[in-house]
């Protein structure tokens, strides 16, 4: 598994698209972003306009393992992003550690490489509200237990890959 971080249009999504097309692999596409409202209907789109036909596209905003048990040999799957699968949870009331250990188990028992995104949300300065840091301090900790788990953890800035564990 490879684990690219980043911040907020950093480029981490391209960089990670890039390592997908780059691996001679079908691309899977696991999209977990729901359409809250117009500014991320576009960004979606954005993305989707990034990718070719040969992309197999897939849709899951909470429950990625039915997706991830389904991948046979030479694909390759990208789930962007971890930090919209988290928010599905925590806006629809789910048990954050439990759909976090799920998480982590179907990715261990995912048979084809796997690439995720994620934001890196604590680089900033502390959120004035209690509901924003604990959704901080939540992704944090997905991030941590993504970043073990991995074999490859990348932080992208301005779009440049800092290699932080393993090898590309």
């Amino acid at each position: 598994m490879t684990f690219v971080l980043g911040g907020a249009a950093s480029g981490k999504s391209v960089f990670a698209e890039n390592l997908m097309v780059n691996s001679g692999l079908i691309p899977v596409y696991l999209a977990t972003a729901r359409v809250w409202d117009v500014e991320i209907k576009n960004r979606v789109q954005v993305h989707r306009d990034r990718r070719d036909s040969t992309w197999i596209n897939c849709e899951a905003t909470h429950d990625l393992a039915p997706i991830l048990s389904e991948r046979r040999a030479g694909e390759a799957v990208l789930i962007d992003c971890a930090t919209m699968w988290l928010t599905n949870h925590v806006m629809d009331g789910h048990d954050l550690g439990q759909a976090q250990a799920a998480l982590l188990q179907a990715l261990a028992d995912c048979t084809a490489p796997v690439v995720i995104v994620s934001n890196e949300l604590g680089q900033g300065i502390v959120p004035a509200d209690a509901d924003t840091r604990a959704f901080r301090e939540a992704q944090g900790r997905l991030n941590i237990a993504l970043a073990a788990q991995a074999d490859t953890a990348i932080q992208v800035v301005a779009g440049l890959p800092n290699i932080l564990k393993g090898t590309l």
